[in-house]
């Protein structure tokens, strides 16, 4: 099968699992939702990898998106949103069984391949940013956009984002501004560029690698097609930064861009005030524990304890509502002001939560 026949076929599932040659493949196939990932969708790839790491005749699994938009645009928000109005369990449901998958990744024991072209957002950062060969592109548009949306980059974002060089990954973080592949690469969340025109010849060279394909056979295969000699846009910024976001409050972080005063000082914090001031302070506090932290799963375990504090809170809804159900980009955040969201308030999100538990498997 070419890769081309391969991206635009559509069964009805919402995942396409099969073999090709001595790879299995993992195909989101909700190419209209920009195949946003749902609990469904979670339990389709665990019980693929469960396959394909017992089946010896897949040597590596390919993670890839249907359609030209993007491999994944995040988690199902809608689905997210009216669960949360109705005070329903999906979002503590969907976490749980989501950020196990994530902690799995890393270790999967065969090469994990994630081919992250287009659009990258969210939970298709967490399917693809912790695996062992992460393929970016000139299309690629990675975000974590959630202080928008009154949440915080989860799926692992905290670990990632906060093990980026200087403040980069802090910036991205409170932001939610977008990561070309360039940046992606730099921001140490992905690691091999290419361009898109040679996805076809290199898709079909890891389809038909050796049955024993090593991480050093896949990363030598990627190589031959990688891009070295690119432009990394946040680069050129990487000073007033690190400048900036080395602070540890989110006051002292816009006080240094208002006296840094640059176009791009203005955009950022023109960036910073259409965001949730508490989840901007949720996020700045997740990101400086996990610099501390040892592993992913204490990431993801805090990051759950964090999800299930937002579910519950008007911060999520009120955001969701103004982003992509009422789509006015006018959401009424309480309390309105950084200023006014108090340690207690912040608190509130690190509160240990009696009634859900993240437990990963042995």
């Amino acid at each position: 099968m070419s890769a081309h026949a391969a991206m635009t076929e559509t069964p009805g599932k919402d995942v396409i699992i099969c073999r090709e040659g001595a790879a299995g493949i993992m195909r989101l196939n909700r190419p209209k939702t920009i195949n946003a990932l749902t609990l469904e969708m979670t339990r389709e790839i665990v019980t693929a990898l469960d396959a394909f790491e017992t089946d010896p005749g897949v040597s590596l699994v390919l993670l890839e998106g249907a359609g030209e938009r993007g491999l994944c645009a995040g988690g199902d928000i809608r689905g997210l949103y009216k669960s949360a109005k109705a005070g329903g369990d999906l979002g503590p449901v969907f976490w749980r069984e989501e950020y196990i998958l994530n902690a799995r990744i890393p270790y999967f024991p065969k090469p994990y391949v994630a081919y992250m072209d287009g659009l990258v957002m969210g939970g298709g950062v967490g399917l693809s940013a912790h695996s062992a060969h992460r393929i970016v592109t000139e299309k690629t548009q990675m975000a974590m956009p959630e202080v928008g949306l009154g949440f915080f980059p989860d799926v692992g974002g905290t670990w990632l984002l906060s093990r980026a060089p200087g403040e980069i990954g802090t910036y991205f973080a409170l932001t939610g501004q977008t990561m070309s592949g360039a940046d992606a690469v730099y921001a140490g969340a992905a690691d091999v560029l290419i361009e898109t025109k040679n996805w076809p010849a290199l898709r079909d060279a890891l389809t038909n690698a050796p049955l024993k394909a090593t991480a050093a056979n896949v990363r030598a295969i990627l190589a031959i097609y990688a891009v070295s000699d690119v432009q990394v846009p946040v680069a050129a910024y990487r000073e007033q930064i690190d400048k900036a976001f080395a602070h540890h409050t989110v006051e002292a972080i816009v006080a240094t861009l208002k006296e840094d005063g640059s176009d791009f000082a203005l955009a950022t914090l023109k960036a910073l005030s259409e965001k949730s001031p508490t989840a901007l302070k949720v996020t700045l506090e997740l990101l400086r524990r996990a610099r501390s932290s040892k592993s992913l799963k204490e990431c993801l375990m805090r990051e759950y304890n964090s999800a299930l504090a937002v579910f519950t809170s008007a911060e999520f809804v009120e955001g969701v509502r103004a982003a992509i159900i009422d789509k006015d980009r006018n959401p009424k955040w309480s309390p309105s002001r950084i200023e006014d969201v108090t340690p207690e308030i912040v608190g509130k999100y690190f509160a240990p939560n009696g009634k859900y538990t993240l437990v990963f498997p042995d």
